[in-house]
């Protein structure tokens, strides 16, 4: 594997070994982390090694460095790597809790598989669930009927984005960068790239499903009906409870 000689997060440290590649994994900043994690990945059995380590380690803390590791575990082509993620983590490293009983497994499934575009799908779905019979038949939901989603449920749902799209993607990033524009609607579009000047981006093809896309791009909203429904989901309880 080459290694780029001017990047320090691509090189490993003087003496690097499981001890020193697992502090960093625990020390680093996130941008850090997630290189490290690639890095370990494109190394061989011993990187993978490591990572299984950091994952056990690390495995009641869901982050964006954790799902990183997690999903390039379950994408290698080794059998010990596959066998142990299917042993300690079947279920992925996110846990899939709902106060509805609603089974999120379909959506982080898409997600480890970086298929963002079913999932954004899935979401709406999800959360049409979440609001009920009417709402799963018209296939869209009411601003009206966000306040009453399970603050458990929008934390799931969040969580299995955040952790799957290296920290870019969920309800959480979109609700910082908003309050960053001080809470200004036009400031927040092109920001994440649901507009460019007067035009709304138009869906599907012109939105960007891969990690190449702004920052807070997904998951959608449709804009088209106003923007109370994305107003209230940013405004939930669910981001301040502790």
């Amino acid at each position: 594997m080459s290694r780029s000689t001017t990047d320090p997060t691509s090189a490993p440290l003087p003496g690097s070994n499981l001890v020193t590649d697992l502090r960093r994994l625990n020390t680093e900043s996130e941008k850090t982390q997630l290189q490290l994690v690639q890095q370990l990945a494109d190394s061989g059995d011993s990187g993978l090694e490591t990572l299984m380590e950091f994952l056990l380690e690390r495995s009641q803390q869901p982050s964006a460095t954790v799902g990183k590791a997690y999903r390039l575990l379950r994408t290698a082509d080794t059998a010990k790597a596959k066998e142990f993620c299917q042993t300690h983590f079947p279920q992925g490293v996110v846990p899939l809790q709902s106060a509805q009983a609603i089974d999120y497994s379909p959506l982080q499934d898409l997600l480890i598989q970086q298929d963002f575009q079913a999932a954004d799908r899935l979401t709406l779905e999800k959360l049409c669930e979440l609001a009920g019979e009417t709402a799963i038949q018209r296939k869209w939901i009411y601003f009206t009927e966000v306040d009453g989603f399970p603050t458990v449920d929008l934390k799931t749902i969040n969580l299995l984005w955040l952790v799957y799209s290296e920290g870019k993607f969920g309800y959480s990033v979109q609700r910082e960068l908003w309050l960053g524009t001080g809470k200004n609607w036009e400031k927040l579009w092109p920001m994440i790239g649901w507009k460019s000047g007067n035009n709304w981006t138009r869906y599907p093809q012109e939105f960007t499903w891969d990690l190449s896309a702004p920052k807070g791009h997904l998951p959608l909203s449709n804009q088209l009906r106003g923007v109370r429904v994305i107003a209230a989901m940013l405004m939930h309880p669910a981001w301040t409870e502790k």
